[in-house]
């Protein structure tokens, strides 16, 4: 690649980043029409390979908790996006300069779980996620991503969370993560998954996963029975290597 290519890239970067979304949503509605919700989780090592210049990842440490756990990229309800979001800020989050989006208003603790749990904060990804998503939902900031913390947090501890932990450095495939989540969440829950992949200098890199849901994601309804209810899809990418984080 040239080095006009590799400026380009990263100049591309943020937008890439919003289109990958949006082709996750138009996968899974493709899929079936019951599926209301998409849950996404990064695998950072393997999403900062392919991104290294996002603020995220200059951060990344082999010792922080994206390094060895699988990480919060968003809650998107199908099939609608920016719910009154007025006109200049949709033009504004589009371009991917996130930091310059406004600062959401949120309680300390949550604030401090999210930038944990979800390393993109570093570059506005929480604004972003609160302007394209969260506004389509009656949850109000705190309550919005509470929600996707408990669910973060019931995948890690799921036999999910342990398989990418023990295969760090290691090949993953449709048939070990789908035999990790149907244990966890019921059988046929790892037909409701979508595994994200990416080519790095020849290897294939898993960079997260896209999970269908369906039924009340307020936090009443377990993340098991929400994966139930929502429809199958493809895997989409057969296997790839859980990266090891590189800094630190």
């Amino acid at each position: 690649m040239t080095i006009v290519a590799m400026a380009l890239a990263m100049l591309l970067a943020p937008s890439s980043f919003a289109l990958a979304q949006e082709k996750a949503e138009a996968g899974a509605e493709g899929a079936s029409g019951r599926t209301e919700y998409v849950l996404a989780v990064s695998w950072q090592p393997g999403f900062c390979e392919t991104r290294p210049q996002r603020k995220e990842c200059a951060s990344q440490t082999a010792e922080r908790f994206d390094a060895t756990n699988l990480s919060l990229h968003g809650l998107w309800p199908l099939r609608k996006s920016y719910c009154g979001v007025a006109t200049e800020l949709r033009t504004q989050d589009r371009k991917g300069d996130w930091l310059d989006l406004p600062k959401l208003a949120m309680a300390d603790d949550t604030a401090a779980r999210l930038l944990v749990a979800m390393p993109g904060v570093q570059s506005g990804l929480d604004r972003h996620q609160w302007l394209r998503s969260g506004t389509c939902q009656t949850a109000p900031v705190d309550d919005y991503f509470a929600v996707q913390l408990r669910m973060l947090d019931e995948l890690n501890r799921s036999a999910v969370g342990a398989l990418f932990r023990a295969r760090i450095g290691s090949e993953l495939d449709e048939k070990a993560i789908k035999q990790a989540f149907d244990p966890s969440f019921g059988t046929g829950a790892g037909d409701r998954v979508r595994m994200r992949c990416q080519t790095v200098a020849g290897r294939s890199v898993i960079t997260g996963l896209t999970i269908g849901l369906t039924g009340d994601v307020s936090g009443k309804t377990s993340l098991a029975s929400l994966i139930q209810a929502a429809g199958p899809t493809e895997f989409k990418c057969a296997k790839g290597i859980a990266d090891a984080a590189v800094r630190g």
